[in-house]
């Protein structure tokens, strides 16, 4: 009987080493792969002043990023838009506050869904194309034929993409919280007989440029960070077609994922920062 206990107790703490290793190694390897991906981004950045200038580059990524974004972007605001304002009403007239819905519609727009679900959007649609592409073009050793004609593969090929997506996605979460706003304006008013001058009186009165600029800032930040993810991914690819398939997923989801917690840290920074500047 003691040996048995014994047994099932040593089995217990083997499965309890196991798992601390497991946490530690998941834990230490993202602090790792975060620090080169850092790095990365920091030699491929400072390389946006040096010669020649890759204007057209960058003015062709943004096309890419952004032109050929627009329309899943008006599609998913406007029924975001819709359908936040739906839910909020139904709570909302539980206590007869129904003339809020415009006010809470905007700030959870602008805030948080904006920002947030553009960059999901995007991350998805043009991340994983930079880690596709990148990656098909280091198997088939495209990258290494560039650095042996002299050319700078993270100036010609991944600060082009930083840069544009740096600056394409504010403009697109900005087309997100407008036409969100649209699809909020229609649903309340045609539909739910909502008063308009009521309407928009609350959220011109609720609503403060900051909270439009925080949208904007994350939006920014979330556009260089899955363009970094995607293209360190596919930069780094190794094992030909299913390495490409593989760094292509992996730069997707670690981007959507980094998004999401991203999100949380910089809410409570810009907070913070509103709370000290007044």
């Amino acid at each position: 009987m003691l040996n048995s206990f014994l047994e099932k107790r040593e089995k217990f703490n083997q499965f309890l080493d196991s798992v601390a290793l497991d946490l530690w190694n998941t834990v230490y390897n993202f602090f790792i792969s975060t620090g080169s991906i850092a790095i990365f981004m920091y030699e491929s950045l400072k390389l946006f002043g040096s010669k020649p200038k890759r204007t057209d580059e960058i003015i062709r990524h943004m096309e890419f990023i952004g032109n050929k974004s627009v329309l899943i972007i008006l599609l998913t605001g406007s029924f975001t838009g819709m359908a936040l304002s739906y839910q909020i009403y139904l709570g909302f007239q539980l206590v007869n506050a129904t003339n809020l819905v415009g006010p809470t519609v905007a700030l959870g727009i602008t805030r948080e869904l904006g920002p947030v679900l553009t960059g999901l959007i995007v991350s998805a649609r043009a991340g994983g194309a930079m880690a596709a592409r990148l990656g098909t073009m280091r198997v088939s050793e495209q990258i290494d034929a560039l650095e042996v004609m002299g050319v700078d593969p993270k100036q010609y090929l991944v600060m082009p993409r930083m840069v544009a997506a740096l600056i394409t996605m504010p403009l697109l979460c900005g087309i997100f919280d407008f036409i969100a706003m649209l699809g909020s304006h229609l649903l309340c008013i045609n539909v739910l007989g909502l008063d308009e001058a009521i309407f928009w009186d609350k959220i011109q009165l609720w609503i403060n440029p900051r909270d439009i600029n925080e949208g904007l800032i994350k939006s920014a930040v979330f556009g260089l960070t899955f363009a970094t993810i995607c293209s360190n991914a596919g930069y780094f690819t190794k094992g030909g077609a299913k390495g490409v398939g593989e760094a292509t997923n992996k730069g997707v989801v670690n981007s959507m994922v980094l998004i999401i917690i991203l999100n949380f840290i910089m809410t409570n920074l810009i907070r913070f920062y509103y709370t000290l500047t007044g």
